[in-house]
C-alpha cells in the first residue's frame, strides 16, 4: 500500500460515480485493550463504465489487501492512499467490466481517542477504568472505520458483523439475527439484520457494558430501549417515556411509519456532540439522555426531552430522506431543531416551550447572523475539513427559525401536507432545498421558493425601520449588521405581521425596499396614546424592528401597563432595542432604562433574554472601572423576582418558575447581594458536609455564587462534591462553577484541571471557557490556550469543539493590541477548521471595542448616578 500526501491546494472533488455500492458486508473485531480493530468487507457495486481504478474514501486505515470478483473472474488491486483528499485508489491489473462486481478488502485501524470514527470511550465500572468501542461517523468519519463511499448521496444497505468479548453488549442499527461463539472462547460473533438503504454517516455500532430499560410504543410495533451505564437503568426512564410517546406522534404527524423494528438510545461517556441520529441506534452524551428524578434539574429534564425529540425527528427527516450534499445540511438540522419543539410541546404543553424557542434558538441565530463573517444557511462545502464548520448556529438555529416562520406563514394544514408528500416522494433517496420548496409550493399554492431563496442562499437578515404617519406606516428594509448601518443592496421578501392595541392583526408580504401600510382598520377608534402598533407578532419573523421614537414610547408605555399580554411580544421589544444599541443605532443607556420596565415580569423566557443581554453589557463594562455601581443596578433589577420566588420550591410551582428562581438568585449572587451570598455559602457547606440537600435546580447556582465570593476552602468543597459523585450532570455543575473562582491562583488551578484525566475531553471546552468568561481569567485562559495548542489540536482533530474553545478564549477581548496578538498567534499556528469561528470571534472583538468607545462613558455616568 502506497501513501502520498496530496497538495492541499488541489481543488476538492467528489468521488467518481462510475462505480457505486449497493451493499456493504462489514465484519469488525475491536480489541478493547490494544485500542485497535481489524476488519473485512465485501462491497457489492454497480460498474456503469468499465474501469481499472476504483476510488473510495479511507483515512487512518491500513488496507492490507484489495481484490474484486465479477462472476468467476478475480482481479487483484494495488492500493494508494491520498491522506489529504482522504481517498484510497484501487488500481486493478485489468478493467472491471460493466455490471455487478464485488470488492473485497481487509484492513486494520485504531480505536482513537478523538471522539470520531470508530473510537474508544472511557468509563468507570467497579472502581476501574474501562473502555467501550463506539462510533461517530457524521459528517465524514465512516471512512475511519471501513473504506467506503462516504458521501450522503451514495446510499446502500449494510450487513454488519461484530466479534466482541462475551461479557460485552454489542449494538448496531438493526436487531441481532444470530449470535455464535467464536474460536476464541472469550469472544462472540453477532450478525445484525440488513439495514434499509442509507448513507454511511448513519451506520453505527457500540460495544461496552450497559443496562437498559425498555417499552413498546402504543401500537406495540416498535421496541424502544434506553441503554445506560451499569447500575443506572432508572435514569433512563424519563427519556424512554419521551421516546415512546414521540415515535407514534411523529408517525401520525408525518403520515409515515417508522421504518425500523427497534430504536435504541445509548448513553456514551465520551461524546463530542449532544447526540447523533444513527438510524435505529441513537447515541447521546450522558447528560442529554440520563435523568435522575432526585438530582436532575428542570433545565436538564427539558434538554433531554428536546434532544430526544430532535434525534427521533431525524429518523424521518435526514435518515429516510437525506440531503444530497452537506451544502443542504440545514434541511436535516434546521427541520429537526424546529420539530423538537413541536414534539416537546405535545408531550409537555405546560413548559411553554415555543416561547423558550425565542431565547434558545432565534436569539442566538439573530446575534451570529448579524456578523459580516456569518454564512448563508446553504453554504458550499467541499473537503471534510470544511464540513464541521457549518454544524453551527446558522444551520441549526437560523434554519429552524426560518422553518418556524414558514410554518406560521403557510399554516399547519398546508405545511403538514407538503412534508408528507416530500417524505413519501423522496424516501430512501436524497434531496436539495428546492425539492422541499416544490412540495410546499404545491401544497400551499404560494411561491415558497421565491419567498425563501433570499433567506437561505445569502447571509444576514433585514432591519425594518418603521415610521408612523397617522394611520399609515412607512417601512424600509436594510440588512442588519452588528457593527454599523448597512449600505448594501440586499433585499428580502419579508412576511410581516402587525398587532394593534385593540388586538387586531394584519399580515403583509414586503417585497421591495420600502412599503406603505394602511393601518386605519387596526387603530380605528383607539384613544390617544392607546393606539400602539407592534410589528413581528409573537416574533415569528426573522428580522429586527427599529421603531420611530413615538412608536417605541407607546410600546414601552403599554409594556409598563401590562397591555402587552404576550410574553413573546414583550421579549421582542427589549431584544430589538438591545440589538440596535449594540450596533450603534440606539443608546445603551436607554436599554438599561428599558430593562427596569421589566422588574415585575413573571415569564421565564423574557427574563432569560433580559438577563443574557444585561450579561453582555456587564461583560463589556468589565473593561471599565464601574463594578460597584453595575452590581447595584443588577441587584435592583432582579430583587423583586428573587424575593417573589424565594429559595424554596412552592407547592404546585411551575417548571418555569423553578428555572426562573435559579436565574434570579444567580444574578443577585453575582452582583454581591450579601444575604444571597451568605445563604448560598451556608447551603453549600451543609450539602458538602452531608447535613442537608440542595434542590437540583439550585445546585449550580449555589456553587457559582459561593465560589465567586469565597476562597480556596470553598473551591475544595466543590471539588470534593465532584470527586464523590458518579453522576455526570452533577460533575458538570461543579466544573461550570469553577470558572467563578475569585483569584488567579484558583483559576490557574482550574485550567490545569481542565486537561487532567478527571475531565472528559468534551467537557474541557466549557471548563476553559468558564475561566475565559471571568475577567480575572481572561488573560490566563488565552495564555493556557497558546501553551496547550498542540495538545488541543491533537485531542479535537479539527472538530467543532476546537472552534468552541478558540471562540471562548478570544471573544471577550477588546483592545486592538489583544486582537493583533490573537491574529499573530493563529497566523503562526493555522488550523483550517477554526477559521470561520476565529473570524467571527475577532469581528465580535472589533464590534465590542467600537461599542465601548461609543457608549462606555455614558453607561458609567448613568450607573454612578443611580
Amino acid at each position: 500500500m502506497a501513501i502520498r500526501s496530496a497538495d492541499a491546494s488541489v481543488e476538492f472533488k467528489r468521488l467518481p460515480t462510475n462505480v457505486v455500492p449497493s451493499n456493504y458486508n462489514v465484519s469488525l473485531t475491536p480489541d478493547l485493550s490494544a485500542f485497535t480493530f481489524k476488519g473485512e468487507e465485501t462491497v457489492r457495486v454497480r460498474v456503469s463504465e468499465s474501469t481499472s481504478k476504483v476510488l473510495l474514501n479511507s483515512i487512518d486505515l491500513v488496507i492490507s489487501s484489495a481484490s474484486a470478483s465479477c462472476g468467476a473472474n478475480k482481479y487483484t488491486a494495488s492500493v494508494e492512499l491520498d491522506n489529504v483528499a482522504e481517498v484510497a485508489t484501487l488500481t486493478f491489473e485489468e478493467e472491471l467490466p460493466v455490471g455487478e462486481a464485488f470488492l473485497h478488502l481487509a484492513f486494520t485501524g485504531i480505536l482513537n481517542d478523538q471522539m470520531k470514527g470508530f473510537y474508544r470511550s472511557m468509563y468507570e465500572q467497579d472502581g476501574e477504568q474501562r473502555y467501550a468501542a463506539v462510533t461517530q461517523f457524521e459528517a465524514t468519519d465512516a471512512r475511519r472505520c471501513f473504506p467506503c463511499w462516504d458521501e450522503p448521496a451514495v446510499k446502500a444497505t449494510f450487513d454488519i458483523t461484530l466479534t466482541v468479548p462475551t461479557d460485552r453488549v454489542a449494538l448496531s442499527n438493526m436487531p441481532v439475527v444470530s449470535e455464535t461463539a467464536s474460536e476464541d472462547a472469550k469472544l462472540k460473533t453477532l450478525v445484525f439484520d440488513t439495514t434499509p438503504v442509507m448513507s454511511t454517516y448513519l451506520v453505527a455500532f457500540v460495544v461496552g457494558e450497559f443496562d437498559f430499560v425498555e417499552a413498546r410504543t402504543s401500537n406495540d410495533r416498535i421496541l424502544v430501549r434506553v441503554w445506560t451505564p451499569v447500575g443506572k437503568r432508572e435514569q433512563g426512564t424519563f427519556a424512554l417515556d419521551v421516546a415512546v410517546r414521540t415515535l407514534p406522534y411523529y408517525e401520525e404527524w408525518f403520515g409515515i411509519e417508522y421504518p425500523l423494528p427497534k430504536a435504541d438510545l445509548v448513553a456514551i461517556s465520551s461524546f463530542a456532540a449532544g447526540a447523533m441520529e444513527n438510524w435505529g441506534l441513537i447515541t447521546y452524551r450522558e447528560t442529554a439522555l440520563l435523568m435522575d428524578p432526585t438530582a436532575s434539574s428542570a433545565h436538564s429534564k427539558q434538554w433531554i426531552a428536546l434532544v430526544v425529540g430532535h434525534e427521533l425527528a431525524h429518523q424521518w427527516f435526514g435518515n429516510l430522506v437525506t440531503m444530497e450534499w452537506w451544502t443542504s445540511l440545514w434541511l436535516n438540522e434546521g427541520f429537526a431543531s424546529w420539530i423538537e419543539y413541536l414534539c416537546v410541546d405535545h408531550c409537555f404543553p405546560e413548559w411553554d416551550i415555543w416561547t423558550q424557542f425565542l431565547y434558545q434558538d432565534m436569539a442566538r441565530a439573530l446575534s451570529l447572523d448579524a456578523l459580516e463573517s456569518s454564512h448563508p444557511v446553504e453554504v458550499p462545502v467541499g473537503h471534510p475539513a470544511e464540513v464541521d464548520e457549518i454544524f453551527d448556529i446558522i444551520s441549526y438555529s437560523k434554519g429552524c427559525s426560518l422553518i418556524r416562520t414558514l410554518h406560521g406563514f403557510l399554516g399547519e394544514e398546508a405545511f403538514r401536507k407538503a412534508l408528507k408528500a416530500y417524505l413519501t416522494k423522496h424516501k430512501y433517496a436524497n434531496t436539495v432545498t428546492e425539492d422541499l420548496w416544490a412540495a410546499l409550493d404545491e401544497a400551499s399554492g404560494e411561491e415558497v421558493g421565491v419567498l425563501m431563496d433570499g433567506w437561505t442562499k445569502k447571509m444576514g437578515y433585514p432591519l425594518l425601520s418603521v415610521t408612523r404617519k397617522g394611520t399609515s406606516l412607512e417601512v424600509t428594509q436594510r440588512r442588519f449588521l452588528a457593527s454599523k448601518e448597512s449600505t448594501g443592496d440586499e433585499l428580502w421578501r419579508v412576511p410581516l405581521s402587525l398587532l394593534s392595541a385593540s388586538g387586531k392583526q394584519m399580515r403583509v408580504t414586503m417585497k421591495g425596499r420600502s412599503e406603505t401600510i394602511d393601518i386605519s382598520s387596526m387603530v380605528e377608534g383607539a384613544a390617544a396614546g392607546q393606539d400602539w402598533v407592534k410589528l413581528n407578532v409573537n416574533q415569528t419573523g426573522f428580522y429586527r424592528v427599529r421603531y420611530d421614537a413615538s412608536m417605541l414610547e407607546s410600546l414601552v408605555t403599554a409594556l409598563k401597563a401590562g397591555a402587552l399580554t404576550s410574553a413573546t411580544d414583550r421579549f421582542g421589544v427589549q431584544s430589538d432595542v438591545f440589538a440596535l444599541a449594540r450596533c450603534g443605532l440606539g443608546s445603551t443607556v436607554d436599554v438599561l432604562k428599558l430593562f427596569r420596565a421589566y422588574e415585575s415580569e413573571t415569564d421565564y423566557t423574557v427574563w432569560a433574554d433580559v438577563s443574557a443581554n444585561f450579561g453582555t453589557i456587564r461583560a463589556l463594562l468589565s473593561h471599565r472601572d464601574c463594578r460597584r455601581s453595575l452590581d447595584a443596578y443588577s441587584r435592583a433589577l432582579f430583587q423583586a423576582t428573587a424575593a417573589r420566588l424565594g429559595w424554596e420550591k412552592k407547592d404546585g410551582e411551575s417548571h418555569l418558575d423553578s428555572m426562573l428562581r435559579g436565574l434570579a438568585l444567580g444574578a443577585l449572587g453575582k452582583a454581591g447581594d450579601e444575604p444571597t451570598v451568605a445563604e448560598a455559602t451556608k447551603r453549600l457547606k451543609a450539602f458538602a458536609g452531608g447535613e442537608d440537600e440542595i434542590s437540583a435546580d439550585l445546585r449550580g447556582v449555589v456553587y457559582g455564587i459561593a465560589l465567586s465570593h469565597g476562597d480556596e476552602s470553598i473551591y475544595d468543597l466543590i471539588m470534593s462534591i465532584f470527586d464523590k459523585t458518579d453522576m455526570q450532570e452533577e460533575r458538570e455543575r461543579c466544573m461550570r462553577a469553577l470558572g467563578n473562582a475569585p483569584t488567579k491562583e484558583l483559576l490557574e488551578r482550574t485550567l490545569q484541571f481542565s486537561l487532567s484525566p478527571k475531565v472528559r475531553s468534551q467537557d474541557a471546552v466549557f471548563v476553559i471557557g468558564g475561566v475565559a468568561a471571568n475577567p480575572k481569567g481572561r488573560d490566563l485562559a488565552w495564555e493556557f490556550l497558546k501553551e496547550k495548542w498542540t495538545q488541543l489540536v491533537e485531542t479535537y482533530n479539527g472538530g467543532f469543539l476546537l472552534s468552541r474553545v478558540v471562540s471562548s478564549c478570544v471573544a471577550n477581548f477588546i483592545t486592538e493590541e489583544e486582537e493583533v496578538a490573537v491574529r499573530t498567534f493563529f497566523d503562526a499556528n493555522p488550523s483550517p477548521a477554526i477559521k470561520r469561528a476565529l473570524d467571527q470571534a475577532l469581528e465580535t472583538v472589533q464590534n465590542n471595542r467600537s461599542w465601548l468607545a461609543r457608549d462606555g462613558d455614558a453607561l458609567v455616568a448613568f450607573l454612578n448616578a443611580q
